[in-house]
């Protein structure tokens, strides 16, 4: 079947892993999990804001779409190939205007527990 039928740029290898348990309507990812980082795979609908937070180490990519994101204060717009990385305990926040899908690789290998 082809992915773009499905509004997805994620292949099947990608959806078949354990899809991560977000508290945020809009927002689905899916977890690569390591004994000692995670990476996720996110799809993410124009759901506006996500409110500042903060957590371990994150670097990311922009595979598709945009986002604006606040890393300490400081709001820069994120496209197609923009890459960002979050050191340890920094407060951020983001808003998505569009449908963004997003690579993240978090230092943390307990970010997100699976969906049950």
């Amino acid at each position: 079947m082809d992915t773009k039928d499905l509004g997805d740029i994620y292949p099947e290898i990608i959806r078949n892993l354990p899809e991560a348990d977000i508290p945020f309507k809009g927002v689905h990812g899916w977890i690569s999990q390591s004994k000692d980082h995670q990476i996720v795979f996110f799809d993410i609908e124009p759901i506006g804001e996500v409110a500042e937070h903060s957590h371990g180490p994150q670097w990311g990519i922009v595979i598709e779409g945009e986002m604006e994101l606040t890393i300490g204060g400081k709001t820069d717009t994120y496209k197609k190939g923009d890459y960002y990385y979050i050191p340890d305990g920094v407060v951020h926040s983001a808003a998505f205007k569009c449908r963004t899908r997003l690579l993240d690789f978090f230092a943390d290998a307990e970010r997100y527990k699976p969906k049950s």
